[in-house]
C-alpha cells in the first residue's frame, strides 16, 4: 500500500468509531499519511474528537500555503466546483502520490482526473468487511 491522503469522511468514520475504519487503519500503521488543513478544518469540532485526534496525531498534515491555495482555486476554477476541501485532497493526493480514502469517490475521482493524476480513490464504503 502507498501512502494516503485522508479526506474529511475518513476523519468523521475515525471519530464515530467506524470498524471498518479501524481495521483499515491498523492494517495500514506503517503507511505514510497526510491530512489536507482545510480537511482538519471542516472536520475538527474540539476534545470531544478523541478517536479523530488519534488519526490526526499519526498523520502529518498539510500546511494551506499560498501555493497549494493557489492550485486548489486554480482546480476549483477549472473543474468548476466550489468545493475547496475536496479540491485540496485531490491536490495533496496527486502532489504526494498517495491514495484517497474518501467518503466521495465521485467528486475527488474527477477531480484527481483533472489533475492527470495516477492516484487511487478507496471508497470508505469499501472498507467494510
Amino acid at each position: 500500500m502507498g501512502s494516503l491522503t485522508l479526506d474529511t469522511g475518513a476523519l468523521i468514520a475515525a471519530d464515530r468509531g467506524d470498524r471498518a475504519f479501524w481495521a483499515f487503519w491498523k492494517a495500514s500503521l506503517d503507511t505514510e499519511k497526510r491530512i489536507p488543513a482545510p480537511v482538519l478544518a471542516q472536520a475538527w469540532r474540539g476534545p470531544r474528537n478523541a478517536r479523530m485526534a488519534r488519526v490526526i496525531d499519526a498523520c502529518v498534515v498539510v500546511p494551506l500555503d499560498r501555493e497549494l491555495a493557489q492550485d486548489v482555486g486554480e482546480l476549483c476554477g477549472r473543474t468548476g466546483t466550489a468545493d475547496v476541501v475536496d479540491a485540496a485532497v485531490a491536490v495533496v493526493a496527486s502532489r504526494f502520490g498517495d491514495d484517497v480514502v474518501t467518503g466521495d469517490t465521485t467528486d475527488i475521482g474527477r477531480l484527481l482526473a483533472a489533475l492527470g493524476s495516477r492516484s487511487v480513490v478507496r471508497s470508505l464504503a469499501d472498507l467494510r468487511p
